[in-house]
Formats: structure tokens, sequence, C-alpha cells
């Protein structure tokens, strides 16, 4: 999978919606679905970000993107219900979910954890793609091959002190997608899988490590054989997995 070569149009005529996706990994994962034939729907809670995505993937002549900006922290059921509306008004179905948006918290001992922190990470990072997932379950029943990628980290499977709600909502997150997965096996289109990006140059990592050189951790460009395999049909056989991107 590290070594993924991606079919050009891998993701022609798909729909694919992208969490967090005006930074970080999901802009480039945006970027690089629309590379592969994706109509991408970018969703994130800055405009001026979303726009700027927007407006590379049209500069580069890849298929038109739809901009969402919803701020996932405070989004309401009603928001949800109001996303899924809109795009069944002008897609019909959806063919993707990369669940990337995240948000760290903070790294403090459990003792200490400030619990508005704790409830701000749980709702961005597990309640947010409970939400979205389950009120867009009809467009992605419409979809003759969806998947849903949620994205998972090594302190979802074996935390470390300090971590924290940002590891409580990793292992959540596993779970969630393990249930998706098997409630749908067999019986729809949808499968369910998480992948962990890894030591990835982001903001996020800075945020976490802020000694470390950025230099010295894999740029998100380098992770996306794993996503791209995710998304297209190679790897429709696959549902109820967590894998690695490095």
């Amino acid at each position: 999978m590290f070594e993924y070569q991606a079919p050009a149009d891998l993701l022609k005529d798909k729909v694919i919606l992208v969490t967090g996706a005006g930074s970080g990994i999901g802009r480039t994962a945006a970027i690089t679905f629309a590379a592969h034939g994706a109509t991408v729907v970018l969703l994130g809670r800055t405009l001026e970000k979303l726009e700027n995505v927007y407006d590379e993937i049209e500069a580069a002549g890849y298929p038109q993107p739809a901009l969402v900006p919803l701020n996932l922290e405070s989004a309401q059921e009603h928001d949800y219900i109001e996303l899924t509306n809109t795009l069944d008004q002008e897609f019909g179905r959806i063919d993707g979910i990369l669940h990337n948006a995240s948000i760290l918290g903070v790294r403090t001992p459990i003792e200490s954890y400030d619990p508005v922190i704790w409830q701000q990470v749980m709702q961005v990072n597990l309640n947010a793609p409970f939400m979205l997932t389950q009120t867009l379950m009809p467009l992605l029943q419409q979809s003759d091959d969806a998947s849903v990628v949620f994205t998972s980290s090594s302190v979802g499977r074996q935390s470390k002190a300090y971590w924290g709600a940002y590891a409580a909502s990793k292992f959540a997150t596993e779970g969630l997608m393990q249930t998706l997965a098997d409630e749908t096996s067999g019986i729809c289109n949808i499968r369910a899988n998480c992948i962990n990006p890894g030591a990835t140059r982001t903001q996020m990592r800075s945020d976490a490590y802020p000694a470390e050189n950025p230099q010295s951790v894999t740029a998100p460009e380098d992770i996306m054989p794993a996503y791209l395999y995710l998304m297209g049909k190679d790897s429709a056989t696959v549902n109820g997995q967590s894998l690695d991107a490095q």
C-alpha cells in the first residue's frame, strides 16, 4: 500500500467530502483526490483557507469542487441535515468521506485536564464524524461503491501519558469505524476503515512536538498513496480495517 500507484482516473466522477480541507493533510488529500478525477466537497471552518484550496484545484484544471464552511465544534443536527439536503440537490449521492478534521486539545495529566477542552476535542474528533456520517448515510447508499475513511492515530491504539482527550477520541473513532463496518458488511455498498497518518508535517504535529524539526517528518504529499487506495476501487473488499499510511 505504501508504494501504491493510483491510476490517473481512479476517482473519476466520484463525489468525495473532505473535512478539515483547508490545510494540512485535508488540503493535500482534497487536491490529490481532485487530481485523480473526483469532485471534492471542501468542508472546514475557515472560509479563506477553503477558498485557497478551491482556487488551487480550479487553476490545475481539475473538476470544480464545492465549498462548505462549517465549524464542527459548534455544528448542530440541523446544520448536518441542511448540508445533506444541499449535497442531495447538487449531486444526489456521496461516494466517499474523509473524516480528517481533528483538534489536539492539550497535553496534560488527566487529573488537571480542563473538562471544557475535553468536550471540545470529543465534539470535533468523535461526535462530528458520527453526526456527519449518520446524516449522509442515505447519500452514501446511493453510491455503487462508497468509502468512509476515519482518521486514527498511534495513540488511538496504544495511548501514552498526557495525550488525554485526543487519545480517547481516537480510540473511540476506531470503535465507531468498526461498528459501522460491521453494520454495513454484506448488506450495502458502504465500507468503513481507519487510517493512521503517522508523523506528518502539519500544524497539529508542530503543536504536539514544538521542539521537533518539521523537516524531519513526512510531508502530507508522501502519505497520499494510502488515502487514494482506501478511496478507490482497489480497496473495494477492505472493510473494518485500521491501516497505517507510513
